[in-house]
């Protein structure tokens, strides 16, 4: 019989996976375009509506590009669409976000010491939120501020540091990170479905009928294409950042967040710039590095870790973990083998800061990461690292034993309502 939480965290690593590999494509495909586009030659030779064409080397052979700024004269018989990639990004993006913090909300959506929310609520705002974006932002764009695209970027800057101050006062900070990613990445994504895709539809469709393309569509998707060239960067700074407490678990998270946006910008700046064969803005790695440098000096000012509440009231999830008959062994079992690093106050050298930003100190703490101790601890040896505090195999049976029992406990109890 297959254990649910082990089988749960394989689709959960392979969704994680899914997403990786969608994304690299979609990226790679984004970049590819974006610097093809900077480093097109005229020549005199050009058919009649070509904007330039590109001669490159790869794999033992030569390409030759030419781009038609409008239109040919005439529909190709072959035609390779690029969407999919993107489409399947967000897809399976949407799949982790469910899996990791809508299902495990208790643990990494909801910060009750900052806002006061049931999980469903939490899940509603979650969901909710991903729209606005791509609502304001759409507006902005078909407004007259289409035709001042810098504005336009900055106004969006502004936008996203108002959600990431927002996401901060309701989530904790590893997922207030990932929803600003997810809400920059929604933004990317319905670009490409609802402005670039059918942008290019309406320019084939004119083709096929006959009639000369009016060149404002391609223009339109030009600058959904080049602001989502602009927000690559940040977006995966976003979706590694639960990784690192120094920039999801510090008071200044949003801030960060902000900056981080602005280095996705002067990096690209400089990067397109190369692939347009303009002198490269050197400049452009000074402001990174004193954008980073400022990072790392708000990540300094404050980490934010909060009192252990040894009254804490518990979730119905959590007392059914917390009153199995072994609970008092496992706790033992964690607070001698774990909680030396996964601490408010880490006492273990080197260890100056909770891995993951994850605290097991009391019987809250553990009952909420009652799955990842199983997981971790439990039926791997994943923890402790180099098993350097001496968890035996009869203290891990112990712990696998925990689990199975009180979510078996679980499972009956909801099965029978």
């Amino acid at each position: 019989m297959l254990d649910l939480a082990i089988t749960w965290d394989w689709i959960a690593f392979a969704v994680r996976w899914l997403h990786v590999i969608t994304a690299i494509a979609w990226i790679g495909s984004s970049f590819y375009f974006i610097a093809l586009d900077l480093g097109l030659q005229k020549a005199p030779h050009l058919p009649v509506g070509a904007h330039g064409e590109e001669w490159q080397v790869h794999g033992g052979g030569f390409y030759h590009i030419q781009k038609y700024l409008v239109a040919p004269e005439m529909m190709p018989e072959h035609l390779t669409w690029f969407k999919w990639e993107s489409y399947s990004t967000w897809l399976s993006g949407a799949a982790m976000l469910m899996i990791v913090y809508w299902v495990g909300g208790e643990l990494f959506l909801i910060d009750p010491e900052k806002a006061d929310l049931a999980l469903w609520q939490g899940i509603l705002i979650s969901a909710g939120s991903l729209t606005i974006g791509w609502l304001v932002y759409d507006y902005l764009c078909k407004s007259g501020l289409g035709e001042r695209p810098t504005l336009l970027m900055v106004l969006l800057f502004v936008l996203l540091v108002i959600m990431g101050w927002g996401y901060n006062h309701i989530f904790t900070g590893r997922a207030m990170m990932l929803h600003l990613g997810a809400f920059t990445a929604t933004i990317m994504t319905a670009n490409v479905f609802f402005i670039i895709m059918p942008n290019q539809r309406i320019v084939v469709a004119d083709l096929k009928a006959g009639r000369k393309p009016d060149p404002k569509y391609g223009k339109i998707a030009k600058l959904r294409s080049t602001h989502n060239n602009y927000l690559t960067l940040p977006v995966i700074f976003l979706m590694l950042s639960n990784h690192y407490p120094l920039a999801f678990a510090t008071q200044y998270n949003w801030i960060i967040a902000a900056l981080v946006f602005l280095m996705g910008v002067t990096i690209r700046h400089f990067f397109n710039t190369m692939h347009a064969r303009r002198t490269p803005p050197y400049w452009t790695w000074a402001v990174t590095a004193v954008l980073f440098i400022l990072i790392i000096w708000l990540s300094n000012l404050g980490y934010g870790t909060p009192e252990a509440d040894e009254e804490a009231a518990l979730t119905p999830t959590q007392q059914v973990f917390a009153s199995d008959e072994s609970f008092d062994q496992v706790r033992d079992v964690v607070l001698g083998r774990c909680s030396m690093c996964h601490a408010r106050e880490p006492f273990y050298e080197g260890i100056h800061w909770a891995p993951k930003h994850l605290y097991l100190e009391t019987d809250k703490d553990i009952a909420a990461a009652a799955r990842m101790i199983y997981i971790q601890a439990g039926v791997t040896t994943a923890m402790p690292p180099a098993n350097v505090s001496f968890i035996s195999p009869e203290e891990r049976e112990l712990l696998a034993d925990w689990y199975r029992r009180a979510s078996g406990q679980l499972s009956f109890s909801l099965a029978s309502r």
